[in-house]
């Protein structure tokens, strides 16, 4: 919560109805304002509301907030090889593959490798 107080950090969450129970979260992180104007996109989806478009939903929100209230020009993502899912929904909000990054995130213990992708704000 500190880096929301500390304006580089935004999160979208996305709660079900009946029970008000976090089912989805959209985080833009390492936000950068002046000469980069960029931030980190990063989402998780409960595995009972995937294939649904609800993440898709929530992603469209959060990017349209991030290049229109915050005014940033680029938003970067990043994703494990192997995570088809992550890729489809990049590539539907229509991410472009930029890299790919050699032992880049340390995840449960381990580097993994990650495809690098952006999305640069249309409206400029």
């Amino acid at each position: 919560m500190a880096e929301a107080h500390a304006g580089s950090a935004l999160h979208f969450l996305a709660l079900d109805r009946g029970s008000g129970a976090v089912v989805a979260t959209c985080s833009f992180t390492n936000i950068v304002h002046g000469v980069f104007q960029a931030c980190h996109i990063g989402f998780s989806v409960a595995a009972a509301c995937q294939g649904k478009g609800l993440m898709h939903e929530v992603a469209r929100a959060g990017i349209a907030h991030m290049f229109g209230h915050e005014g940033l020009h680029r938003i970067m993502a990043s994703h494990l090889p192997r995570n088809m899912r992550s890729a489809a929904l990049l590539e539907k909000l229509g991410f472009e593959r930029e890299g790919y990054a050699r032992s880049y995130l340390r995840i449960d213990g381990r580097w993994e490798d990650m495809v690098l992708s952006s999305l640069i704000n249309p409206m400029e």
